[in-house]
């Protein structure tokens, strides 16, 4: 069963799961990985990751997705705001709306992830013109957290969930 592993990673958050991802899996089955391409749609599997970009997923693996026929997905991305399930489900529920009915997706994960700087100092900015301070607190806090993100427990809860899919697939097909 050949696979691809197709990824838009703005700060580097989702090439790290990437790289989980394809560490998890046999090698010799992986057609292509590296940024959305034609190349990709040859796999039996594609393994989908982005970063969230105004809650969805970024422009590139919108329009990658929505070139998807029948092949199966597994969706994986990285969003700032991290920790509430939740949340991400809200988001992979807009990220899926990209695909055409007959794509099956195989299953998810997202984590926390690092954000830039630039974001840091909007947030400053706002908090040093006193608009909405408990929210601005709770905005700042949580991008710090963010930085620690992804983790080696991220990185390693997308590994296991890799495989065990994988597994699960390779047995449905004996």
């Amino acid at each position: 069963m050949s696979y691809a592993i197709v990824y838009s990673s703005r700060t580097g958050n989702t090439a790290l799961l990437a790289q989980a991802i394809r560490d998890a899996l046999p090698p010799e089955e992986c057609v292509y990985f590296g940024a959305p391409a034609p190349e990709a749609l040859a796999a039996d599997v594609v393994y989908a990751g982005f970063w969230t970009d105004k809650g969805t997923c970024d422009q590139p693996l919108k329009e990658f997705l929505q070139g998807l026929t029948g092949q199966k997905v597994f969706l994986f991305g990285t969003a700032g705001f991290g920790g509430s399930p939740a949340y991400f489900d809200q988001i992979l529920a807009r990220v899926k709306e990209n695909m055409a009915p007959g794509v099956q997706v195989l299953g998810t994960y997202m984590c926390q992830g690092k954000m830039p700087m630039d974001v840091r100092r909007r947030y400053e900015t706002m908090e040093k013109n006193g608009v909405e301070p408990e929210k601005v607190k709770s905005f700042l806090k949580n991008f710090d957290e963010a930085l620690l993100h992804p983790d080696e427990q991220d990185l390693q809860g997308a590994k296991k969930f890799v495989k065990d899919i994988f597994e699960k697939i390779e047995k449905e097909e004996q």
